[in-house]
């Protein structure tokens, strides 16, 4: 018979009455209080309202827009603020307020664009809380009003007016028959030799104008200069072949031949047929042109114009028939090309600078040394802004940052 040992189960009973108890208390204290947490999300979040609302006429425009600012909310400004949102309202002709945009916390500026000058505009800003808002005071009714005239841009007029002056001096004087110096420009200076090699040779020169109209001023460029080569192969008696992509551009250019034929006193010796139109296709005008180069073998080859993704297509052809080319355009992308695969490239005005060169006309010419003054007026402000920037941040130099904001003032478009 086995003995029970007095004062085991009261223990036992003990510990599982303190393991129930302590378990309630935990779960008790890790359930949140429903009431508790619905009050905090009712809880109401006051913000104060916007101040100081000022509309103002945005200067220097065409009169289509308003600038609207004013100081944030103090619940805006201090940290943890309260402010989640702004609404800006706008109402037209003292009609109704409806909401036009919304900003971020710390906004105090909205340009509103897109309005008109024959209608008036008041506007108000609200400060967006949690779960509340506040409305500043309205504005008094704007309307935008446009601006003839920038007057913080006047040094650009100034500028502007020098540049103009020293046209107008220089088409005078061009006028007058005084020589004006004009830099010498090498592919100009080799079309009479080039001309004179293809004489030599018995070959025909073959002159393509780019693949553009007689819009594109390029073409206009490429035409003018042709006035002055047709001179020269007229003087030579030699054929010139002219493959072209516009129509209009065939009538220009076979009056521009018929003339300069004419001037020379051998108007029997022109024909329509020295200029032929081929197509407006142009991969269908470059093969039509590249077989024309194959099979004549020009002398020389000019190709003054617009040209796109054709121009080392005809540049190489011209290349591998050893011919003199002589190019020119003032497209980027297409000088590479041609300063790789020909003898004489134009670059970039080059090519417009070649039209008043050749022909001497006195306003083309004006117009060239007056844009000369521009460039010199250009290139001593960039000096001059380089050197004053570089001194003012490596030395730190004050008088230079006087100098470099001055600089940045009159000549910012901004």
């Amino acid at each position: 018979m086995r003995c029970r040992q007095p004062g085991h189960t009261p223990l036992l009973l003990l510990a599982l009455i303190l393991l129930f108890v302590s378990t309630d208390v935990c779960v008790a204290q890790s359930e949140p209080d429903p009431a508790g947490s619905l009050m905090a999300d009712t809880a109401r979040v006051t913000v104060a309202p916007p101040t100081s609302v000022i509309v103002t006429d945005h200067k220097y425009d065409n009169g289509d827009a308003l600038e609207l600012s004013w100081v944030p909310s103090i619940d805006d400004r201090i940290p943890g603020g309260k402010v989640v949102r702004y609404q800006v309202y706008r109402s037209v002709n003292e009609g109704e307020y409806l909401p036009i945009q919304e900003l971020l916390p710390g906004s105090n500026f909205f340009l509103d664009e897109s309005l008109h000058r024959d209608s008036v505009y008041s506007y108000y800003v609200t400060a967006y809380s949690r779960n509340d808002s506040a409305m500043s005071v309205a504005t008094a009714p704007v309307s935008p009003q446009r601006e003839w005239l920038h007057v913080d841009r006047a040094w650009l007029f100034v500028i502007a007016l020098i540049i103009s002056l020293a046209v107008f001096y220089f088409i005078r004087a061009a006028r007058k028959g005084e020589d004006l110096f004009i830099r010498k420009i090498a592919g100009l200076e080799a079309v009479d030799e080039a001309i004179g090699r293809a004489t030599e040779m018995g070959r025909p020169i073959l002159y393509i104008p780019g693949i553009l109209d007689m819009d594109d001023v390029q073409t206009l460029a490429a035409i003018t200069i042709l006035g002055r080569v047709a001179r020269t192969v007229a003087d030579y008696e030699i054929q010139v072949r002219m493959p072209v992509s516009r129509s209009l551009v065939m009538t220009a250019a076979r009056e521009t031949i018929k003339t300069a034929y004419q001037t020379a006193g051998r108007p029997d010796s022109y024909s329509d047929d020295m200029v032929q139109y081929v197509t407006d296709e142009q991969f269908g005008y470059v093969a039509a042109v590249d077989g024309i180069m194959v099979r004549e073998k020009p002398a020389t080859v000019f190709l003054l114009g617009a040209f796109f993704a054709e121009s080392l297509i005809l540049a190489e052809t011209g290349n591998s028939i050893n011919a003199i080319q002589i190019a020119g355009t003032a497209r980027p992308a297409q000088l590479p090309f041609f300063i790789a695969a020909c003898d004489f490239t134009l670059i970039g005005e080059e090519l417009f600078a070649a039209s008043a060169y050749l022909s001497g006309e006195p306003k083309q010419l004006g117009s060239l040394k007056g844009q000369d003054v521009g460039k010199f007026i250009a290139m001593v402000v960039i000096i001059i802004g380089v050197i004053a920037a570089t001194l003012a941040q490596a030395w730190e130099v004050p008088f230079m940052q006087q100098v470099y904001d001055a600089l940045t003032f009159v000549f910012s478009t901004q």
